[in-house]
């Protein structure tokens, strides 16, 4: 029995070594053992929310407010606000933040890029933002819009890195075209990208992606320790919130799966049920386990179906009765995430084929196509509901984004 518990300590031991060893440090972490050199002496404007925080969760307004020799004097909120306090598509206020008294400027209310009177008296502005890994997910917009800004006025740019969740390694969906620009898919890039933040904001400002071809005097601040192959499970890190329903780093892993789709609202994702991204439900759906069943027999790689039923707690489908699918991931790095939603909508399709979800939501097709990034995928798709029409479309441009990718990649 002594044997026993000594092996089992020992195990236990070897967990708790090699969780040290994937730990890595993020932007605001090398920063500060950094002593903040890249900021001293310099007034700071701060674009974050409650994501920016070092391992132990501390805050990065709060750590930069008590660094000695730095001046935080404006802080920038995004979606959802610096501090997280307002719900998706909210209009975020001016206001003063109550823990450290300094200015919060929202870039998602009167205007959604810095003004030149919201950079008066700044030398700096710091961006610390977790994203998720997809281009319609705004904070990376809001990433190169003031990059814009900074450029535009004089001010530097830094970029506190952070993980991508998805690894860096995952490159999906076609590069948005010109007329399909939007704050869901702000820049042509694949609608999967392997960027970490630092590495897009290397990519926008070398290939001259801002508007004008302006380019911002930027330092990115590495992480260390970062892989390619990670994901958010291998850094060690705790995961914050990222947005009301990202409120897990694996929903960061489904948003691609099911987000596109989610935009029509004819169709529940899990918005308003406990499984955000995570599910496809119909109310006319008559046989869930077929369904599930159908879409087994594809033999989509690193991907299986679950038949599942439930009723939304909240959004406009809430306490109607769903049917449909979770799903569940095998190995998400052979997954092709943003395809399955279209697999989804083929084989509902072949068991309704009454039930066209584009005719059912003429009023959001337009926002469909944005954040697809082009019309040419909706229109060749629903021609005959076959995934076979649009492969091409969903995967000529990925081999050559990559190539011009990588020169950028800092890991």
């Amino acid at each position: 029995m002594k044997l026993l518990k000594s092996g089992f300590v020992i195990v236990l031991i070897n967990v708790m070594v090699l969780s040290l060893h994937a730990q890595v440090k993020t932007g605001i972490e090398m920063l500060r053992e950094m002593n903040f050199e890249p900021l001293l002496g310099k007034r700071v404007g701060l674009i974050t929310n409650p994501t920016g925080v070092d391992s132990q969760l501390q805050s990065t307004v709060d750590i930069l407010a008590a660094a000695p020799g730095v001046q935080l004097v404006a802080l920038y909120g995004p979606e959802h606000g610096v501090r997280g306090d307002y719900p998706a598509g909210e209009y975020v206020e001016n206001t003063r933040d109550p823990h450290t008294g300094v200015p919060m400027f929202s870039l998602y209310g009167a205007t959604r890029k810095p003004t030149p009177e919201m950079l008066e008296g700044v030398d700096v502005l710091v961006y610390d933002i977790q994203d998720i890994g997809s281009r319609s997910y705004t904070y990376i917009s809001t990433l190169a819009l003031t990059m814009e800004a900074a450029a535009e006025n004089d001010v530097e740019f830094v970029v506190l890195d952070r993980p991508n969740p998805l690894g860096g390694n995952k490159f999906e969906g076609p590069l948005v075209e010109e007329e399909f620009i939007s704050f869901v898919s702000q820049f042509p890039i694949t609608y999967v990208h392997g960027f970490t933040v630092g590495e897009l904001a290397l990519f926008l400002n070398g290939e001259e992606m801002l508007a004008g071809g302006v380019q911002a005097r930027l330092t990115v601040i590495e992480m260390d320790g970062w892989e390619r192959d990670f994901t958010f499970e291998d850094t060690g890190l705790p995961w914050v919130m990222s947005s009301p329903h990202i409120p897990h780093a694996h929903s960061a892993y489904f948003y691609p799966v099911s987000g596109i789709l989610g935009e029509l609202y004819t169709i529940n994702i899990g918005v308003g049920f406990t499984l955000p991204f995570e599910v496809f439900g119909t109310q006319w759906l008559d046989d869930a386990e077929l369904f599930a069943a159908n879409l087994n027999a594809l033999d989509l790689p690193g991907v299986i179906f679950r038949p599942i039923h439930f009723r939304p707690y909240y959004t406009d489908m809430k306490d109607k009765r769903m049917r449909g699918v979770q799903v569940h991931f095998t190995d998400m790095s052979k997954a092709s995430l943003s395809l399955i939603q279209f697999y989804v909508v083929q084989e509902l399709y072949k068991l309704h084929p009454e039930k066209n979800i584009f005719e059912l939501a003429p009023e959001r097709l337009d926002m469909f196509d944005k954040v697809s990034g082009t019309d040419k995928v909706r229109l060749s798709f629903q021609k005959r509901f076959k995934v076979e029409d649009i492969l091409d479309l969903w995967t000529n441009d990925v081999a050559g984004f990559m190539d011009k990718a990588k020169p950028y990649f800092l890991y």
